[in-house]
Parts: C-alpha cells; sequence; structure tokens
C-alpha cells in the first residue's frame, strides 16, 4: 500500500487508548472465559482432595513422578494403515498419532512396536485396530494409548490362549504409560498384559469384553509395579480382572465386573486377585455375578472398601493394611451404586476424545509456531493450539493446506494472551510485516491479543506499515480477539484478485490510524470496537478502511452492529478510501458502515480518493449509523431499506457453501 509520511504522536496516549478501547469492547461483547481442566497432582491425606473427572490429563500414578505426556511436543499425524502406523509408532522422534478407522494387521497377530513419546489415538470412535498387538518393549517410557478399539487375534478353539501370544497390549519392564477409554475384544492370549516391573501405570475408562484372561500383571519377582486401575468395565470374561502379582501398590477403583463367565471353573474364575507380595486397594467398585470377586494370597494385602456385590459367590478376601492411595494422588471417588451407569455410558472409546487434537503452549511446544508446525499438511480434523496466558514474542505463519485449526487463548481475557512482534513493512515488505499469518482455510482464532508494536514515530522509515495480522484463507473467524497496531493492522485479503475469502470477526477490539482495517477479502466485523488512534492532525489523521473488494464481488467490508471511538479531534479521520494495489482497476472497493456508532472525529465527508482513484467510483455506503459523527449529507451515500435487506451479515458470508459462522455457538445470537 502507498506509504503515508505522516505519524501519529508517541507517548502515553497509545497506553491509555488501547486501555479504554478493551474497557469498551468488553462493554459490547462477551468474554470468552477459556477453562482448562488442570491434571490431579500428589495431594496430602486431606480425603475431600478430588480431582477433574474427564481431562486429557492422566491422572493416578501415571501422573507421578514426571507425569505422561506421550508425544506432546511431537508432530501430530494420522494415520489409515499398517505401514504408517508402524512407521510412526517405532520412530524415535515424539509423535502424536491419530488412527482414522480400521488398521488391519497382517500377518495375523503380529506386532505393533511402540516406542517412547509416543500418544496413539483413535480419531473419535472409528480407530481401530484389528489381528494385532501393540507391544512395548523392555526401557520404553512415556506412552499414551487412547481412544482405541483392538480386537480379534483369537485363534478359534484356543480358549486358553496356549498356543498363541496375541495379547492387545503388552508391556516389559516400561514406565508412564496410560492406557484409556479402549475396548480390547478376543484377543489370542491376553487383553491387556503389564509385566516384568513396569511402573507408573494407569489404567483407565476401558472395556475389557468376551476374553478369558482379561489383564494380567506381574510376572516378577520383583516388588516394583504401582498401577492405578479405575472406571473400567469388565464383561463377558473369565479371570484376571485383574490379577496383580508382586506389585508395590494396586489402586482399584470404581470398576464394574459383570456378566463373568460361567464355566463352572472353581478357581480360576474370579475378579481380582493380590497376589505375592502385591498391597491392592479396592474402593467402590461394582461386581455383578461373579465368583470369588476379590481374593489376597497370605503373603499379599487387600483392604477393601464401599464396593457392592450383586449376585456374588466364593472368595471375598481382605487383610493387612495395604495402603493409602491419597498418600499418592487425588481422585475422584463415585459411589458404588453409580458405576455400573457410569462405566456403561463413559468407558470405551468415545467420540469426543480422538475427535480434536489439543496443542498446548508452552507446556508441551515451547512456542505457538511449534505448534502449528506439528499440525500436518492436509490436516482434516479439528486441532486446538491451546495458548496459556503470557506474552509470545514471535511470528507465526499457519500456510494452506493447515487447515482446522483453532488458536485458543486460555485465560480469562484475550488481554491475557498475548502473540507480538515488531517488524515494519521496511524489512520484508507489507506481507512480511504480518505478526500473525493465515493462508489456511478453516481456522478461528479466540481470546487473544495480536500485536505489532513497530514504534512508527521513533524512526524514519519509507515502509513504515506495520501488520499485525494478515489472512488469505476462507472461513476464519475472530471471537474475542485484540487487534493492536498502527498503519495496516488487521489485512483480510485473499489469495488473488478474483478468489473471494470470507472472514468473520466478532466481539473484537481493532486500533491503528492509516488503513487499518484493508484488504479485499468479504470481512464481516460485528459486535465490535474499532479504536481511531489520533496522530496529532487538526485535520487528517488517517483512515480506518481501505478495501480492494474484486469488482465481480458485491461484498467487501461489513462493520455492523459496533462502535468507533477515538481520541482525534473532531473532523480529523476518513471511514476510508479505495485501495488498487497496483493500480488495479478491477478492485473497486465495497464498505458498508451498519448500525454502527460513530464518534465526533469522523469527517462530514468521511470518504476520500487514494492514488488517483476516486471514492465515488466505489461503494462505500452507510445504513442506519448514529452519534456525534453520523449525519447525512451528499458526500455520504446511504444505502436503501430495500437493499439493506440484500446486505446482512449471511448475505456477507452466505457464499457458495452456505457458510453461517455467525450461528454456531457460541456465536449465535439468543
Amino acid at each position: 500500500m502507498t506509504h503515508f509520511p505522516s505519524k501519529r504522536l508517541p507517548g502515553a496516549g497509545r497506553t491509555l487508548a488501547t486501555v479504554m478501547g478493551l474497557t469498551a469492547a468488553l462493554t459490547l461483547g462477551a468474554v470468552d472465559e477459556a477453562t482448562a481442566a488442570a491434571p490431579a497432582s500428589a495431594t496430602s491425606h486431606s480425603p475431600t482432595t478430588t480431582a477433574a473427572r474427564w481431562t486429557d490429563q492422566p491422572h493416578g500414578f501415571a501422573s507421578l513422578a514426571g507425569g505422561t505426556t506421550g508425544g506432546a511436543g511431537g508432530k501430530v499425524v494420522t494415520v489409515t494403515d499398517q505401514a504408517s502406523l508402524v512407521k510412526y509408532a517405532s520412530a524415535e522422534e515424539p509423535y502424536v498419532i491419530r488412527v482414522a478407522g480400521s488398521v488391519a494387521v497382517a500377518p495375523f497377530g503380529s506386532d505393533v512396536v511402540v516406542a517412547s513419546n509416543k500418544t496413539i489415538i483413535g480419531v473419535g470412535a472409528t480407530g481401530e485396530i484389528v489381528h494385532g498387538e501393540l507391544h512395548l518393549n523392555p526401557g520404553t517410557s512415556n506412552v499414551i494409548i487412547r481412544n482405541l478399539t483392538i480386537r480379534d487375534s483369537y485363534v478359534e478353539g484356543d480358549w486358553d490362549g496356549k498356543t498363541t501370544d496375541f495379547d492387545a497390549i503388552q508391556m516389559d519392564t516400561v514406565d508412564h504409560v496410560w492406557i484409556d477409554h479402549n475396548r480390547f475384544a478376543h484377543m489370542g492370549d491376553g487383553l491387556l498384559d503389564i509385566r516384568k516391573d513396569s511402573q507408573y501405570i494407569t489404567v483407565s475408562d476401558n472395556q475389557f469384553a468376551n476374553h478369558n484372561k482379561a489383564f494380567g500383571i506381574g510376572w516378577t519377582p520383583n516388588v516394583l509395579t504401582q498401577i492405578t486401575i479405575d472406571h473400567n468395565w469388565f464383561t463377558g470374561t473369565k479371570q484376571r480382572n485383574p490379577s496383580a502379582d508382586n506389585c508395590a501398590y494396586a489402586h482399584l477403583y470404581n470398576n464394574y465386573v459383570s456378566a463373568q463367565v460361567a464355566d463352572g471353573d472353581p478357581v480360576w474364575t474370579y475378579g481380582n486377585w493380590s497376589r505375592g507380595k502385591t498391597k491392592m486397594v479396592i474402593e467402590n467398585s461394582y461386581y455383578d455375578g461373579v465368583q470369588h470377586p476379590y481374593q489376597a494370597d497370605a503373603t499379599a494385602e487387600l483392604v477393601q472398601r464401599g464396593s457392592i456385590l450383586r449376585n456374588a459367590s466364593g472368595r471375598q478376601d481382605t487383610w493387612g493394611t495395604a495402603f493409602e492411595p491419597r498418600d499418592f494422588y487425588a481422585y475422584r471417588l463415585d459411589p458404588a451404586a453409580a458405576v455400573p451407569a457410569l462405566v456403561k455410558r463413559f468407558s470405551g472409546p468415545q467420540a469426543r476424545i480422538g475427535a480434536a487434537v489439543t496443542l498446548n503452549v508452552p507446556a508441551d511446544y515451547p512456542t505457538v509456531q511449534a505448534a502449528v508446525d506439528a499440525v500436518p499438511v492436509g490436516n482434516a480434523s479439528p486441532v486446538t493450539v491451546a495458548v496459556a496466558p503470557g506474552t509470545y514474542r514471535e511470528k507465526v505463519f499457519i500456510p494452506a493446506g493447515k487447515s482446522n485449526i483453532l488458536l485458543q487463548g486460555t485465560g480469562r481475557k484475550r488481554s491475557d494472551t498475548v502473540i507480538v512482534y515488531d517488524t515494519p513493512a521496511e524489512y520484508g515488505g507489507s506481507t512480511g510485516s504480518a505478526t500473525v499469518r493465515i493462508a489456511a482455510n478453516d481456522v478461528t482464532a479466540r481470546n487473544l491479543t495480536f500485536s505489532n508494536d513497530f514504534d512508527e514515530a521513533a524512526v524514519e522509515l519509507k515502509g513504515e506499515q506495520a501488520l499485525a495480522m494478515k489472512t488469505t484463507g476462507d472461513r476464519i473467524v475472530f471471537e474475542n480477539t485484540a487487534f493492536l497496531g498502527n498503519q495496516d493492522t488487521l489485512m483480510t485479503d485473499s489469495p488473488k484478485l478474483d478468489v473471494i475469502s470470507r472472514v468473520y470477526v466478532r466481539d473484537a477490539y481493532i486500533e491503528g490510524d492509516v488503513d487499518f482495517i484493508y484488504g479485499r477479502a468479504t470481512t464481516v466485523i460485528e459486535r465490535s470496537v474499532i479504536r481511531a488512534l489520533t496522530r496529532g492532525s487538526t485535520t487528517n489523521n488517517g483512515y480506518v478502511t481501505a478495501a480492494s473488494t474484486w469488482t465481480g464481488n458485491p461484498y467487501g467490508f461489513l462493520i455492523t452492529r459496533s462502535k468507533v471511538v477515538s481520541d482525534a479531534p473532531a473532523d480529523s479521520f476518513h471511514l476510508g478510501r479505495p485501495w488498487h494495489p497496483g493500480g488495479e482497476p478491477n478492485a473497486v472497493a465495497q464498505v458498508l458502515f451498519r448500525d454502527t456508532e460513530l464518534p465526533v472525529a469522523i469527517k462530514a465527508s468521511p470518504w476520500t480518493d487514494m492514488s488517483g482513484f476516486s471514492w465515488k467510483d466505489a461503494r462505500f455506503t452507510e445504513y442506519g449509523t448514529y452519534g456525534p459523527g453520523a449525519q447525512v449529507t451528499a458526500d455520504r451515500p446511504q444505502l436503501s431499506d430495500a437493499d439493506a435487506a440484500s446486505y446482512t451479515v449471511a448475505d456477507y458470508l452466505r457464499g457458495t457453501d452456505g457458510w453461517a459462522p455467525y450461528a454456531w455457538a457460541p456465536y449465535a445470537r439468543r
């Protein structure tokens, strides 16, 4: 864009203007108070301390000694076949591996080796591994396996699993593993085998179904394993629900054992077994139709409290003091009577879990760009980049092809989370100056502040444009965001002149002086505060808009139900001017200010020429503007009532695909 040589005044006015603008914006739009459940942490002995029920953070023993993070910090990949699953699961570097659909493993019963620092997660409830085993070799550490179905490596006639070792998951001498919300059924030997001194393990919200040997722990003379087992459903199983051999600590709570296989076996049909020197605590579980619901060797210890037994028979052993789980971590204990309904509903794969991936900044990724880099090109599923409160001095680029990203500030206010840089156009051009660039489609930013804090009053440069944000993608949403800058603060553009991109901005704060809302994208700014900053002039302090709408596009900028505020003198600010990039004659600005309050700073003749192009040849109109800066004159075209019916938020954004972000929660009007 053409550089405008005048400068706004430096000093305290900028800070005051920003604070006032943010305050005013909060009065117009609701603040999205992002909430994030904290992981369970070690606690004192207080029995009232509880952890959040449903989170994406491991709890129990897997949360201790540094915690279990899986592939956090690594790239996100989606696999649909065995070769890809094997490649990424066995890689040295961390990965978040999303399993979409059914992956058949061959040869029948083969292992898929899982190396350290991996998350393997089913996409929605669709991810499954058939005829194969996930295998963690000795020394493997920090693995999360969630939301998968692993099934059908059973060898017909081999009920005892004596001829094969086709488990669903097997691990030997590993540490920090979380097995969560999976379904295991009809395998060749055990469903889940946790063996040989594995430590810091949590097994939660899984289903173990239609099997003989469900879940075994141990196979070692050492007494090292610490394991939490909660909210699992064992149904149609015979034994090992679980069997825990020589565990230092085994904490079982809120599990549901039902419909036990009834084959008349007097010994090897049972529920839970504390074996060897295991210390086991069972709390508020539910046993329905179970022989020997819980039993312990004479050398072991077993404490049981609060469980419900229905149609149960046989051994119900309790002796010793075992241990107190709350000495190690906090946990939520549900009433035993509620367990069957809770476990039936919430165990096993869940559509809500794997459908979206959350990348946490800076907990898992040190920068916002590092998290964006982890998103695969061609991404087709929702990915949330959750940015913790703080100031991130970096430039961020979301390239075309990395769609379906939500940038989410997790602070209480948008001002809590700021992405900022200070590049002017002198160093890299207008595009290169942008703090954040979004070239991908279907990107949403929420509860964030984007800033370019280049101080144009401090230096003399030819190119002082300094963008806080530039978009070229389609279907971009900004909600409860702030854009801070001076010249060219917010550019909403498209890949080329005759390509239409759409942007929806709601409940925002936008500040600047010269052309600070500009570009050729179809853009709706709704329920927002726009602050026109003074540059110290008594006659011309700048321009709110500089649209370059393609002449074949009837919809450029719609600023509606918003408020323009300014500290500039009366009659010193323009609503806009027509930008024809490179003298392009087919870039004919379209701007409508509708139902928006205007300050006294707005000129009586608010539109002006640019680079030899007359504003009168552009498509500049107002409809229902009000306030001290709103008036009807010969130089202020007004949209007619009839035409206004075709220039609504819906008309601007509909396109050919019916896009209607204003109708989605949390944007929908009530």
